[in-house]
């Protein structure tokens, strides 16, 4: 998710704020693991193309990764730092059991998976990402993007719908030009606002948020005046058009599945958020979202 200011003052502030928080008292909680779980017709006929569910594999042998922080595992291992080995979607971590490792096994996710995430990326990125995915011929490309679109330093600054959908657009372009029969699993945007409200109980995540983390939500975290309610209202609002248009432009693509919402619907705890910021997903947190992945991936249909 975007963050306002440089890494490594972000880095040096943030390690003082933890190392203060640990003398005399744990305000944090650990990073726990978690263990989960139509046919052409004859002459004179209308020809009718192949449903979603005929042409979807179940079963993709490789695994490439899209997106940005979330997927990188960012702030899930240490502070202000990328973590890749914890990532939902091509992690190796046997407490998070990735999407690759739930589709192919440790061993072959370890050799079959290539994570082109980069943490900060918006959707104006994506396109340059997907070219990089589908020079692996994957079977399968995870999309999670988004969060960095609203996340700004004002709710001026967020990515227009319409920008966000062309981007979008252009990035599947991208993939079918080199890989056209690679499927596509779409993540929802998580739900922003509700990071804010569980993540503001943490006053230790309050003060790392003041170091520049999703201004446009997370800014003044207790104000409660109107022009605050309104400004996160605006940015709940973008995500949820953003979500919108994830859904649309991937029902066009018979090989893309959007996972009907369910990373946004999910109520994240402060078990699934990172104890360095507690906003990005923590180990917990990205094990609950390669589950989500595998169920949407090996569905017999798409989510609604």
């Amino acid at each position: 998710m975007a963050k306002g200011v440089s890494r490594r003052r972000l880095r040096r502030a943030a390690t003082a704020l933890v190392a203060a928080a640990a003398v005399g008292a744990t305000v944090l909680t650990g990073c726990g693991g978690l263990v989960d779980d139509g046919s052409a017709g004859g002459a004179g006929h209308s020809r009718r193309g192949p449903s979603p569910a005929s042409v979807w594999d179940t079963g993709p042998s490789s695994v490439a990764a899209v997106g940005d922080s979330i997927t990188r595992g960012f702030d899930a291992c240490s502070v202000l730092a990328d973590c890749p080995e914890v990532s939902w979607a091509t992690g190796t971590d046997d407490a998070v059991r990735s999407l690759a490792v739930r589709l192919l096994g440790p061993s072959k996710a370890a050799s079959h998976s290539w994570n082109h995430a980069v943490s900060g990326a918006r959707m104006a990125q994506l396109p340059e990402q997907m070219a990089l995915a589908a020079k692996e011929r994957p079977e399968l490309v995870t999309v999670m993007i988004g969060a960095n679109d609203a996340c700004r330093d004002t709710v001026d600054l967020m990515t227009p719908v319409a920008d966000f959908r062309a981007s979008f657009e252009a990035s599947l372009r991208q993939l079918r030009a080199k890989a056209p029969g690679a499927q596509v699993y779409v993540s929802s945007v998580p739900d922003l606002k509700r990071l804010w409200s569980t993540g503001r109980e943490n006053p230790l995540g309050k003060e790392i948020w003041k170091l520049g983390i999703c201004r446009s939500m997370l800014a003044d975290a207790d104000d409660m005046s109107a022009a605050a309610v309104a400004r996160r209202d605006a940015v709940q609002e973008r995500v949820v058009a953003y979500n919108g248009v994830l859904k649309d432009v991937c029902a066009t693509d018979i090989r893309c599945r959007y996972d009907g919402g369910a990373v946004f619907d999910y109520r994240f705890t402060g078990e699934q958020l990172s104890r360095w910021d507690w906003f990005h997903p923590g180990l917990d947190g990205q094990a609950r979202l390669a589950e989500i992945a595998y169920r949407t991936v090996t569905a017999a249909g798409p989510s609604a």
